[in-house]
């Protein structure tokens, strides 16, 4: 399935701004958007294309996931997780972290939120995980500076990506129990989806590769090369499509693990993060277009 360029959705303020992560919540068929320079949290109407809301009070967001009706964002300006109503816009909770939170996940269930943090001067990385209903928190200290993380489709373990050593990070939840480091033939471990069907992560490393990962074994299988260093990575399960967004020169990378074929197109400079919209729609959230870049399955 080759990408082609749908359209252009701008965001307030979005021209040479900064964004991190995005995600859909198919529930509201709203995507959410981490508008770090601004501190804000855009929101998108997936189904008219535009530009819904503005939501404030998110100091240097970072990551966002949503699902059934819940959307979680860190604040990396904050040492905070909000927990948002994707329905209502309301901020449901705010749980502190430690410093920099970065990458974050959900359970299928909604019941547990995760929060990779990576640290400052005087505080070293940690991954925390937080029910959410009750804001209890445990705590695990990492090895090495977090990027992405993703839950496994049983709701029993999540998994992360640590740029140095690199490596997956697997433990148990909610108590984060039961530690195993994956160690990684690439270097710089960022992005990161799961195949929940197969148990398969794929893990788009600095140094160029897609690693694929047997989550039975801990064991690295297939490598595909990549064009430059990659961020935001998404598996779609309708097409099994890994879809790597790369900044630098500014493009979108497609591979499909079965065949092995590989499909590129041009987004834009320091258009980094994606939201996957399943299963035929990519948002690139890119600075020299203002907002979102919208991509669509051929």
């Amino acid at each position: 399935m080759a990408l082609s360029v749908r359209g252009v959705i701008k965001i307030p303020d979005g021209d040479d701004s900064d964004f991190d992560h995005g995600a859909f919540d198919p529930k509201t068929r709203r995507v959410f958007i981490a508008h770090t320079a601004r501190g804000c949290l855009e929101v998108i109407d997936h189904n008219d294309s535009q530009h819904l809301a503005t939501l404030k009070d998110f100091p240097e967001a970072a990551g966002v996931v949503a699902h059934d009706g819940n959307v979680l964002v860190t604040n990396r300006g904050a040492a905070s997780l909000s927990w948002v109503d994707a329905a209502t816009l309301q901020t449901r909770s705010v749980f502190a972290t430690a410093p920099r939170p970065n990458g974050v996940a959900i359970t299928a269930s909604a019941k547990f939120g995760v929060a990779a943090c990576i640290g400052d001067a005087t505080h070293g990385p940690e991954l925390h995980a937080f029910e959410l209903t009750s804001g209890r928190r445990w705590m695990l200290e990492l090895p090495g500076r977090p990027r992405w993380c993703v839950v496994d489709a049983h709701d029993t373990h999540v998994h992360l990506a640590i740029r140095d050593p690199s490596m997956v990070l697997t433990a148990r939840l909610p108590d984060l129990s039961g530690v195993e480091h994956w160690p990684l033939p690439s270097g710089g471990a960022h992005g990161m989806d799961i195949d929940h069907d197969t148990g398969l992560l794929y893990v788009a490393c600095d140094d160029g590769a897609l690693v694929e990962v047997n989550t039975n074994s801990g064991r690295s299988q297939r490598q595909w090369p990549l064009d430059g260093g990659p961020d935001a990575t998404f598996f779609n399960r309708a097409s099994g499509l890994v879809h790597i967004a790369i900044a630098e020169p500014g493009l979108v990378q497609t591979i499909d693990p079965g065949t092995g074929a590989v499909n590129r197109i041009a987004t834009a400079k320091a258009a980094k993060t994606t939201a996957l919209v399943a299963p035929d729609r990519l948002y690139v959230l890119s600075p020299a277009h203002g907002g979102v870049l919208e991509l669509a399955g051929a």
